[in-house]
């Protein structure tokens, strides 16, 4: 087995386990948390959201820094590396580039998907939480709080939304031989109606015992 294999393998693991802390953590505020905070009063929202959030958050967002970073450089590795030298170019853009197969295809897909959602982590939903934890510990409520309040969690919300079709493509680059825009927007159709009956439902599941 040579050191590609390692390396490439190595790669995937640690993208495996960002990817379900990320993830996890995206399903927790969507499902759970969002309908958890909205049922406590001020003052115990004062002392849960301090001791809650900052830790949530942290994981949250470096879990979505090493998702994207690992799986950036797990299709520079696989695609670039590998292949230097190889006829054809080898790299992105040759007859072994990354859109020239069906695993390239979904693995685009994937990863753009996934970059849309870290973009959406790190410079929307992040900066606001920040300012709404900061407010809370302080007791405050200025105007601007409940509009970013909102737009961190419609952001959220996009990101759950993407989740679902960005999942299928990561495997279906490995078990789906077939990729075509037909099938993508089929896939992403499919997973926003998941998503959307997924959200739904949770509102009043685990309510009672």
């Amino acid at each position: 087995m040579d050191a590609h294999t390692h390396i490439l393998q190595y790669l995937r693991w640690i993208h495996f386990m960002a990817g379900i802390t990320w993830i996890g953590l995206l399903y927790f505020f969507n499902v759970v948390n969002g309908h958890f905070q909205a049922a406590l009063d001020a003052d115990t929202r004062t002392k849960v959201v301090p001791e809650l959030m900052p830790r949530a958050l942290w994981w949250f967002r470096w879990g979505a820094m090493v998702t994207l970073i690992s799986g950036l450089l797990y299709i520079f590795w696989s695609k670039w590396i590998t292949t230097w030298g190889q006829p054809g170019m080898g790299g992105f853009f040759g007859s072994q580039g990354l859109w020239s197969s069906s695993w390239g295809g979904w693995i685009t897909l994937g990863s753009s998907f996934g970059i849309i959602m870290w973009f959406n982590v790190w410079f929307i939903i992040w900066p606001a939480q920040k300012k709404i934890i900061t407010w809370t510990k302080a007791g405050q409520s200025p105007p601007e709080r409940a509009k970013l309040a909102s737009r961190a969690t419609k952001t959220s919300r996009v990101n759950t939304y993407l989740s679902v079709p960005l999942l299928f493509a990561m495997g279906g680059a490995s078990h789906f031989a077939t990729f075509g825009w037909l099938s993508a927007i089929l896939v992403v159709l499919v997973g926003f109606i998941i998503v959307w009956v997924f959200v739904s439902v949770a509102k009043n599941v685990g309510t009672k015992v």
